[in-house]
């Protein structure tokens, strides 16, 4: 399906996008802040890459292989949303006293 590709490419690059500035940070809370926010973009590719499949393909192993995309893509992105919510607070702190 035209619009998973479209996901796919999209929180693919994200995921690139957050891992660039998580290289270029120097504050420690903003560079694992970052590093959430790129675990939330990748656990999205896998999760979507996973649920293409099961629509592309008809066979068991897609949708063993499906599924465990899904449930590792959805773990990532949950731990991904409890990091971000633990750094933010941590993260503005430190940008307001540079």
């Amino acid at each position: 399906m035209p619009i998973f590709v479209l996901l796919i490419v999209l929180s693919f690059a994200f995921y690139i996008f957050y891992k660039i500035k998580y290289v270029r940070s120097k504050r420690p809370a903003e560079r694992k802040w970052l590093s959430a926010k790129s675990s939330i973009a990748l656990g999205l590719f896998v999760a979507l890459f996973g649920l293409n499949q099961l629509f592309l393909f008809d066979t068991t192993v897609t949708y063993i292989v499906g599924a465990i995309f899904l449930i590792i893509g959805s773990l990532s992105i949950w731990g991904g949303i409890k990091a971000y919510k633990f750094y933010l607070p941590l993260a503005a702190k430190e940008a307001q006293e540079k």
